[in-house]
């Protein structure tokens, strides 16, 4: 006799998936060695009481942290009827945003028109050609910001797309508010003591701070920027030469660090090459701060995202 199998039940049991949305979030947290990292990076020794914890964030199906923040925007919008079938969904991204607008747009039948800055990486853009996004190129000299203003002339011209406006979208950061927090205070059992982040449109570092010192005040949070407006940390902002994004408080932070584009680029080349994480440049200068923070630190639990692979 050949026994059939319930669908409903296997998908209880081995985890399937009903739905490409069902695989955002969730993702696991990774214990970085941060004692021989500190030494070859910093040259300091972090105590044996101090853990290093980073969020892999290429889990996401869209292949980074941006799947959160676009699936929370579109929902937030199609409730709010902002966004209706038909529509094209129009925004500013140096890349993983855009990413995640188009790989949901495609499962959920939208158009999606992105304005890019040129630079962004040739990978990024097949990804984005693979998806079927319409992309408008704009100057690589003005970075994030040239896009942006892109996206708002076309938004004013054209009443009938949705604007995301990822950089001003509240929806962006209650994503991690309603989920990135809440995974890291379950994952490491309330032990969190320190929540390191770049800031680019700040949603991640704006809504996992907001909710982690809800949950635990005494938690210290510290933000993190290019050290220069010049500089080749893609997706992160430089806010005292760039247009500062509105969903930003400043007043968030315990802390602000900054980075250099070679730092990040030499952590980049130490974990791939010493502990087998590929990671972008962003989740790489991430790290380094964290880093700095955990060397300053006899004990304690401190938490980073890595954004993508």
């Amino acid at each position: 006799m050949i026994a059939t199998i319930d669908n409903t039940d296997l998908t209880t049991r081995v985890g399937i998936s009903t739905n490409l949305e069902g695989l955002i979030g969730n993702t696991p947290l990774l214990r970085l060695d941060a004692a021989t990292a500190a030494e070859a990076l910093l040259d300091r020794r972090v105590s044996s009481g101090v853990s290093l914890l980073a969020k892999a964030e290429w889990y996401n199906p869209g292949g980074s942290i941006k799947d959160r923040a676009a699936l929370n925007i579109i929902r937030t919008a199609e409730r709010q009827g902002a966004l209706r079938p038909g529509m094209t969904l129009l925004d500013a991204t140096s890349g993983n945003t855009g990413i995640a607008y188009a790989m949901l747009g495609a499962a959920r039948g939208y158009r999606v028109r992105l304005a890019v800055p040129e630079n962004v990486s040739p990978e990024r853009l097949a990804i984005l050609h693979a998806y079927g996004a319409e992309l408008i190129l704009t100057d690589p000299m003005e970075g994030s910001d040239g896009a942006i203003l892109e996206a708002r002339r076309i938004a004013a011209e054209d009443s009938s797309v949705f604007y995301a406006d990822q950089y001003n979208n509240p929806a962006n950061w209650q994503a991690h508010y309603l989920t990135t927090a809440e995974e890291i205070w379950r994952q490491t059992d309330g032990t969190i003591t320190h929540f390191v982040a770049g800031v680019g449109t700040s949603g991640t570092f704006v809504g996992t701070t907001r909710r982690l010192r809800e949950l635990n005040p005494d938690i210290q949070f510290y933000s993190a920027q290019p050290d220069s407006p010049f500089n080749g940390l893609e997706g992160w902002k430089h806010m005292a030469t760039a247009i500062v994004p509105g969903i930003y408080d400043d007043t968030l932070a315990d802390g602000e660090l900054t980075a250099s584009t070679e730092a990040a680029y030499a952590t980049a080349r130490y974990l791939a090459r010493r502990k087998g994480i590929l990671t972008g440049v962003s989740a790489a200068a991430n790290v380094h701060a964290a880093l700095r923070i955990a060397s300053e630190l006899e004990s304690g639990v401190v938490v980073t995202v890595l954004p993508d692979s």
